[in-house]
């Protein structure tokens, strides 16, 4: 029988998804700039990778994919 594997989300944190086989790992940030710059690093090293956003206790927000011009604010 398999496990359930549960994740809870935490308001107020930057989650972003590493697609890989057979897994995907989600990692999270507490701050907008170290998510887009982990986001960004993974980017430049070819990763396939989805950014979800900030969760707001029911949905994510800031769905828009970080951009370099985003990393320099």
């Amino acid at each position: 029988m398999r496990q359930k594997k549960s994740f809870n989300y935490e308001t107020g944190k930057y989650y972003f998804v590493i697609k890989s086989i057979p897994n995907d790992i989600k990692l999270h940030r507490l701050s907008k700039a170290e998510a887009v710059d982990s986001f960004l690093k993974y980017k430049a090293v070819k990763k396939r990778i989805e950014w979800l956003g900030v969760w707001n206790g029911k949905k994510f927000e800031e769905k828009t994919e970080p951009t370099e011009s985003i990393a320099a604010d």
